[in-house]
């Protein structure tokens, strides 16, 4: 049994401070008997001496070697995706000009998701990024679900009774969605008709609420989805299930969590829909084709004073000094707005009710029977997510969607900078910063020559995800990605990625100035 499980446990499996708990050792220290996510990072805010002494027992010397360039870009386009809005008429009638989309695991397996769809009952596209935490499926819940709940949310009277209709008669349903999906962004089969069932009863809900020609505000929709799925997931997991793995799979999904950063565009109006610290960035072209950043979302974490103060108005004041503790949720979970999460929103007497009828998988883990401490007025935790709306500008070039793994390593700055000179292949060349390091004329020549290589590699990515993602990687103090290190961090072994970086997962929308801009006008 690995030492490092012994008492504490960071049991968000992409761990991050994230959230501690007690917990049993390897076997048992993830959410329903995942697979141990290794050794425990040594994190800016924890104590890398206790870290080391206790994860790691024995010293293993492991060979060095280095990852070839075909090597390192295998493994950063294996999940790039691609993705351009169709012309009519030799013309791209749409303010968007298409997305690319990557990820990079540091768990193992990766705990974000994302999706992508164009809205097809509607107008406009969806594109979104999940961080599941305890665990992935939640997430996976997400990037299969809410995208459905967001449009049915925008659906007229009209459209909602031609659904109702349809599937009262057993004729086919007319397509919501049109899915962009990489090949490894799954679907769970098993679980396809119960999402459906609880789809159909929320449409049936707001066919009632709704009257004839009526036109759903875009804002008040995207709420009602977040908060009516977390509300199904819940239920979801109270309720069970006949089947036993479809009952085993609800209680993973409530039990795990996950946070949900979302773009919704339609024309010139651009909607962002933000559960917790995922992050919304817009890249704006100045007008000496610099580029600046403009973020068009707040990170629900205790870095948010105005999310501090929400918590704790929600509780008694004798709770003052135990809702956040230790800049986290009942000094255990970092984000303060997630899906899933019910041990941070069910009083304790469901959890101890379900999981009693639950699985047997259930009842020898640690973390599903662990209650948090100092919990008196449940729930704690909600998903509602904090809407920001923008007028699209034709100097608004593209959208930044991306996991907080990515914020992590890069500044916003620097990422709208480095897609920016990607997007337009221009580079605005800064003054070499050595940040106090004594350089000699050899070094700088050195430093000059890796300017010119990236500049002259620009191209080497076809996908600006995985462009930012190499940076965000491989970048070194310098501000230049250095081959030996993008080597060295692609080629750690699964017990150790995890300890120097977070999954990593980005969509970036480009964005078409002279449609937006006639728009305008």
């Amino acid at each position: 049994m690995a030492a490092a499980c012994q008492f504490f446990r960071l049991i968000r499996g992409k761990e991050l401070g994230r959230i501690w708990a007690p917990a049993v050792l390897c076997q048992n220290c993830c959410l329903f008997n995942h697979p141990c996510n290794g050794p425990i990072q040594p994190l800016a805010n924890s104590d890398p001496r206790w870290h080391q002494s206790r994860a790691y027992g024995t010293s293993v010397v492991r060979p060095t070697y280095y990852l070839t360039p075909p090597q390192v870009n295998s493994i950063l386009k294996a999940n790039e995706y691609s993705f351009k809005v169709p012309e009519f008429d030799g013309k791209n009638l749409s303010s968007v000009m298409g997305f690319d989309s990557n990820q990079l695991p540091a768990n193992a397996p990766i705990e974000d998701r994302r999706s992508a769809a164009t809205c097809l009952q509607t107008r406009g596209m969806l594109y979104g990024v999940f961080d599941g935490h305890a665990g992935c499926a939640c997430a996976q819940a997400l990037s299969e679900r809410l995208f459905y709940y967001i449009a049915v949310s925008m659906l007229p009277h009209e459209t909602l009774v031609e659904l109702e209709n349809a599937v009262e008669s057993g004729r086919p349903l007319q397509p919501i969605l049109q899915w962009h999906k990489h090949p490894n962004d799954y679907f769970s089969r098993e679980a396809s008709r119960l999402y459906f069932s609880s789809l159909r009863t929320y449409w049936q809900e707001l066919l009632d609420l709704s009257t004839p020609g009526e036109q759903p505000d875009v804002a008040e929709a995207l709420v009602s989805a977040f908060k009516r799925l977390d509300n199904d997931i819940s239920l979801e997991a109270q309720v069970g299930d006949s089947n036993a793995f479809l009952h085993y799979w609800v209680l993973r999904v409530a039990f795990s969590g996950a946070t949900a950063c979302v773009a919704h565009v339609d024309g010139n109006d651009l909607h962002i829909a933000n559960t917790g610290d995922g992050r919304a960035v817009l890249g704006v072209q100045e007008s000496d084709g610099s580029f600046s950043a403009l973020t068009l979302s707040n990170d629900h974490n205790a870095q948010n004073e105005a999310e501090v103060i929400r918590v704790r108005s929600e509780h008694p004041r004798s709770e003052a000094k135990t809702v956040v503790k230790q800049d986290r949720l009942l000094g255990l979970l970092m984000p303060f707005r997630a899906f899933g999460d019910v041990k941070f929103k069910w009083s304790i007497e469901l959890q101890r009710r379900v999981l009693e009828s639950g699985p047997d998988q259930l009842h020898e883990n640690e973390h599903a029977k662990f209650i948090p401490p100092n919990y008196h007025t449940p729930p704690y935790l909600t998903a509602e997510p904090e809407i920001i709306r923008h007028r699209l500008r034709p100097q608004d070039r593209f959208l930044v969607l991306g996991s907080d793994g990515l914020w992590e390593t890069l500044h916003r700055q620097e990422v709208v900078r480095i897609v920016g000179e990607y997007l337009t292949g221009v580079h605005q060349q800064q003054p070499i910063s050595v940040g106090g390091y004594k350089v000699t004329l050899g070094q700088m020549q050195g430093l000059l020559q890796e300017r010119k290589a990236r500049v002259s590699s620009t191209f080497e990515d076809q996908n600006s995800a995985t462009h930012l993602i190499r940076h965000a990687v491989g970048s070194n103090e310098f501000g230049t990605v250095d081959h030996e290190r993008l080597s060295k961090m692609l080629s750690l072994p699964e017990e150790l990625a995890r300890m120097y970086r977070d999954d990593i997962t980005i969509i970036i929308v480009q964005f078409n100035p002279h449609v937006i801009g006639a728009q305008q006008n």
